[in-house]
């Protein structure tokens, strides 16, 4: 009988190198969630208590502002920087998923990433790598967001060595998708005016999506929300464990692996709790790979039996289809098997 589970991961064998029996484990872990959930938890990262609660404290400064203080720090969509404010987006239409009220997800969000000045001699531009809004209303929130940033990206980087060994390609093949990475941390606020509503379609947190890039890894509350759809159809609640961070693959991992490694579809409901929404936080480090960098299918993942079901595109063109579904309200037509999963999910 099938059983939803996320299992969680010591990848401290990787952190401060291990013995190779110890680093095999984690490999061998985490290619089995790769290919049954394509959602894990991992302890042993190394990021410190202090960079976590730092940020906390940031995401806490910069959220309680109101809202027009924050909406000083809007950015084109395109660019995928500074504040985004609730009802700005529809997740749900970067699959072409037809949301039942359009730019319905009531989060907000605080968007920070690699600009294009950090990767002097690569073909970087500032198309795809825009430069960063920091908000000068809250003095500390530079320095706590970019410190996490750090940490959230040295752990993604530990984990496309983990992937590297897992798809039995060489150890550096993922330096070359990722040396210019279109790197981006998402600080998301799920929150209402406090009091007993009445819940429906409008009041959706995020719509159900996949991730666009090659891996994320996501802080977050342990406040109930975030929904993980099964292999056989179910959605299924998902929470950190303590000290936990939760890792997820996107869309590049499944390009390269023909779908064996699963970009999984998931959403954030209300977190309701008799009646009344709670507060709800997470951070989410999007490691998406190089703006330019072409992904297709990796040969030794497509056979006669199993022929390749991606086309070669490349990471920016396949963000910029997901993004003018969420952003602009343009179905991705594009995502037809995400779609269907969804259209065929129970909930």
């Amino acid at each position: 009988m099938y059983r939803f589970h996320v299992p969680t991961i010591d990848i401290s064998a990787w952190v401060v190198p291990g013995s190779e029996a110890a680093r095999a484990a984690v490999v061998a872990a985490v290619d089995h969630a790769c290919r049954t959930v394509g959602f894990f938890q991992i302890v042993g990262h190394g990021v410190p208590d202090r960079t976590i609660a730092d940020l906390e404290d940031a995401l806490d400064a910069f959220f309680g502002l109101s809202l027009d203080a924050k909406k000083q720090y809007v950015r084109p969509a395109s660019e995928n920087r500074g504040y985004t404010p609730p009802k700005s987006e529809s997740l749900s239409y970067s699959l072409g998923i037809d949301p039942v009220t359009r730019m319905n997800d009531f989060f907000e969000a605080f968007n920070v990433g690699t600009s294009w000045r950090e990767y002097s001699g690569s073909t970087a531009t500032a198309a795809d790598y825009a430069e960063n809004t920091w908000p000068d209303a809250v003095p500390t929130f530079r320095r706590a967001v970019q410190t996490y940033f750090d940490e959230a990206r040295r752990v993604a980087q530990t984990l496309t060595h983990v992937f590297a060994a897992a798809l039995r390609v060489p150890d550096d093949y993922f330096d070359a998708l990722t040396d210019h990475s279109i790197d981006v941390l998402r600080m998301n606020n799920y929150a209402l005016p406090p009091g007993s509503i009445e819940l429906g379609a409008e009041l959706t947190g995020m719509g159900e999506h996949t991730d666009f890039g090659l891996v994320t890894v996501l802080w977050a509350d342990r406040v109930a929300g975030l929904q993980v759809l099964g292999l056989d159809g179910s959605w299924n609640d998902v929470m950190p464990a303590e000290g936990a961070l939760l890792v997820n693959i996107g869309d590049v991992a499944a390009r390269l692996t023909n779908d064996k490694w699963l970009s999984t579809l998931h959403r954030v409901k209300p977190p309701v709790i008799d009646g009344t929404i709670e507060r709800r936080r997470s951070a989410a480090f999007f490691h998406d790979g190089n703006a330019d960098a072409v992904v297709g299918v990796l040969p030794h993942f497509a056979s006669r039996e199993w022929p390749a079901l991606y086309e070669p595109v490349t990471v920016a063109e396949h963000i910029a289809a997901k993004l003018a579904g969420s952003r602009a309200g343009r179905k991705n037509v594009s995502a037809v098997r995400e779609a269907a999963r969804v259209s065929a999910s129970r909930g």
